[in-house]
């Protein structure tokens, strides 16, 4: 019980305490828009980190160097956990916006973080923002700015039945810009809190980035069925965390 507290506590904290700075980005932002970015980024993973430690996660990173320094991304993880975010986005090297579904926008502060950090809102209702959300994404990456989405669509509630499908449109904004796919393998991390709500335990997670992959590169059946070649490289690299884990 004394992790959830102490987690719910700093979140909390941190988002109250965060108005002036936000108010400070945003002045900065009209002196410096990059450098102000950058900075936001550097607060919000400090803040993902101290909840890491609090949660008393330990976290095994493999692969690492296969994400460019030098360009936008397209992020592709499976999705156990709101602790997949708070993980990955710890570790984006550059200015990332992850896809969230539109109700996110309900939470004030976290929502206003969220945009300051070029985070999408996805409505699945409405096919016509669903677009719009999509051709922003295409415009951020062409930018330099990375974007993550879980292409399940949802968090799997039974990772041990497999990956759930993955929907072949979430991986456009690749095929449009021609921009590298980063997939990446998260095992156990449902373990942090999913799997036993609303206690937060510590336990070990793995985190893995697979080879970019280039769909310029990619065989005509590959990039047909775009999302099932990514998901199926997320999927060999889960099976060796299973080896890991139990050893």
């Amino acid at each position: 019980m004394i992790r959830i507290i102490l987690v719910a506590v700093f979140l909390i904290s941190f988002l109250v305490f965060s108005i002036p700075v936000l108010i400070a980005e945003w002045i900065y932002k009209k002196v410096d828009p990059h450098a102000a970015d950058l900075s936001s980024l550097r607060i919000v993973q400090w803040a993902f980190r101290v909840v890491l430690k609090l949660a008393g996660t330990d976290i095994t990173v493999l692969g690492e160097e296969h994400v460019p320094k030098d360009q936008a991304v397209l992020y592709i993880p499976n999705h156990l956990s709101y602790f997949d975010i708070v993980i990955t986005y710890s570790r984006c090297p550059g200015l990332t916006g992850y896809i969230a579904k539109d109700k996110m926008r309900r939470y004030p502060l976290l929502s206003t973080w969220m945009e300051r950090l070029y985070c999408l809102f996805l409505d699945r209702n409405d096919m016509r923002a669903g677009m719009k959300m999509v051709l922003t994404g295409i415009d951020q990456i062409k930018h330099g700015i990375s974007v993550c989405i879980f292409p399940e669509g949802t968090r799997n509630p039974h990772p041990e039945n497999g990956m759930l499908p993955f929907k072949e449109g979430s991986l456009k904004m690749a095929e449009k810009t021609g921009c590298p796919i980063i997939p990446i393998a998260i095992s156990n991390t449902n373990q942090i809190f999913e799997s036993h709500m609303p206690f937060i335990k510590k336990c070990s997670v793995i985190v893995e980035y697979g080879e970019p992959i280039l769909v310029k590169e990619l065989e005509k059946e590959q990039r047909k069925f775009l999302g099932a070649y990514t998901q199926s490289k997320i999927e060999e690299m889960m099976e060796q965390h299973k080896k890991m884990l139990l050893g």
